[in-house]
């Protein structure tokens, strides 16, 4: 891996050799407002309104990192998830219908699209149980029809579910119903202390994609591929409320001391 700098004031990124690499896209959270021409807030799951996805639970901390939070309020806890753009199930769909339909709300203007390229995040983890994070990304119509070349592939660049620093990486696609399909990584360790920052990074080419741990290569898939532009998703969730609805017992005030802290977020084409 080469160390690439994009300046003198925030940590260098870790690239893939053998390319030469552009900056296409990034965020250092630098101040103390979070950079709404790039993000705004996910807040439904399956075309329905989720519970515990909020638009606060966050802050920047004037130092170049963004924190992603929980907070307990009458015995629920809630959590933010960031987004560059959105697709059909995260618009209300038909009030008169249980079925999925495309929505009946408009379309955001997507902020931040883009296919092919090196995709990295430098984060810290959560540490207590309860709930997870999350770097990945989504396509705007992922699941419209079987051809995931041109609808996309749900691209999870990292994903941690426990405590302990094992991360994955996943891959799903042909949407979320009965024809959905997923291969991914199986749990891998995060070597070094979680008080410190790692790297997770993408590379995402037509031939398939190759993930990286703090440098290192961890995964590599090419089933399937995607084709289209897709959009970068920062997440946390909080457990017990995806088929309940009561946090999981694991899920304690003490979280709302644990943070999910990203670094930055970058994106690098071949140049």
């Amino acid at each position: 891996m080469q160390k690439i700098t994009i300046d003198q004031q925030h940590a260098p990124s870790l690239l893939p050799d053998g390319h030469s690499w552009q900056l296409a896209w990034n965020d250092e959270f630098d101040g103390t407002e979070l950079d709404r021409a790039k993000w705004f807030p996910r807040l439904h799951i399956m075309q329905q309104r989720f519970r515990t996805f909020c638009e606060d639970a966050f802050f920047l901390d004037g130092e170049s990192n963004l924190h992603l939070t929980t907070y307990e309020k009458d015995g629920h806890f809630y959590s933010t998830q960031l987004q560059t753009g959105e697709n059909f199930l995260d618009r209300p769909g038909n009030p008169y219908s249980s079925a999925l339909s495309w929505p009946i709300a408009q379309f955001s203007e997507p902020k931040f699209l883009h296919k092919y390229g090196y995709y990295e995040v430098r984060c810290k983890l959560q540490k207590q149980p309860g709930w997870w994070s999350a770097f990945w990304m989504q396509s705007p119509i992922i699941g419209a029809n079987m051809d995931t070349a041109t609808t996309g592939v749900e691209l999870d660049i990292m994903e941690n579910f426990t405590r302990d620093g094992l991360v994955s990486h996943n891959l799903h696609w042909g949407g979320y119903g009965k024809d959905h399909k997923h291969v991914g990584s199986g749990n891998i360790p995060t070597l070094g202390s979680l008080d410190d920052f790692h790297y997770y990074g993408m590379d995402w080419s037509p031939n398939g994609y190759v993930f990286y741990i703090d440098g290192k290569e961890s995964w590599r898939s090419d089933i399937p591929v995607s084709h289209c532009e897709q959009f970068i998703i920062l997440s946390t969730e909080c457990q017990g409320y995806r088929r309940g609805d009561k946090p999981a017992p694991e899920l304690t005030k003490d979280a709302e001391k644990d943070a999910f802290v990203i670094d930055f977020v970058r994106v690098f084409d071949r140049s």
